[in-house]
């Protein structure tokens, strides 16, 4: 532990040199606010994360902090491979806000061994930000097709049972992986039109009908 917190320091000393204040300020998730924000830009953040190389008990140690930088910096250190399921309810338990959904979908949760098993559950009775994540972590995945389904069921439900603004978060997850899957080829193209026919007429699934329509064709 005296090792990560070292570690830790050294990290955050090298986050500190990047802060934007003013960035800080502007920024504004669906979701909790951070503990503590330096505003640093995404692609710095990773930057120094990728330099710190992979070491999973350490990006837990990260991950658990109130930190913005240090939590979105544990996800590009975590070991795919080492998160299987007993540690699905950390993981998501850390997904606070839609950037921390955003950046665990693009530096983790697509590459995970078990990935299958957290999108069905994340999907099924996850919370809204962990459905979300699982979501557009199947849009950056080869065998994004096995999972349109249960993602536009996932949208109806949400659609039917939460605010506006959750919709509209979750109708964008959906539309990002059905463009995704869509674009890889003819059949999935088609599967993609036949399942977004599926949904229904809230604001949420006309905007997955109008993205798609608009990215696809007709």
């Amino acid at each position: 532990m005296a090792d990560f917190t070292s570690r830790m320091v050294a990290l955050l000393g090298a986050m500190r040199r990047e802060r934007n204040g003013a960035v800080a300020d502007a920024m504004r998730y669906y979701g909790a606010d951070y503990g503590l924000n330096y505003g640093v830009s995404l692609p710095t953040v990773r930057t120094l994360a990728r330099a710190c190389g992979h070491d999973h008990e350490f990006a837990r140690y990260l991950y658990a902090q109130e930190v913005r930088e240090l939590r979105l910096a544990a996800l590009h250190i975590a070991e795919p491979e080492r998160l299987t399921a007993d540690e699905f309810a950390f993981w998501g338990g850390g997904i606070c806000n839609s950037e921390v959904a955003e950046e665990a979908a693009f530096a983790l949760l697509g590459r995970i061994d078990a990935f299958d098993e957290l999108f069905r559950s994340w999907c099924n009775g996850g919370t809204l930000l962990e459905g979300y994540a699982a979501v557009m972590a199947a849009a950056r995945r080869e065998d994004s097709l096995n999972h349109i389904d249960t993602a536009a069921a996932w949208l109806r439900r949400v659609a039917a049972s939460e605010e506006h603004s959750a919709a509209r978060l979750a109708g964008r997850g959906v539309a990002t992986l059905f463009v995704a899957c869509g674009s890889r080829n003819e059949e999935n193209r088609l599967a993609v039109f036949r399942v977004t026919g599926s949904l229904g007429t809230s604001p949420a699934e006309d905007c997955v009908h109008e993205e798609v329509t608009a990215m696809l064709g007709e």
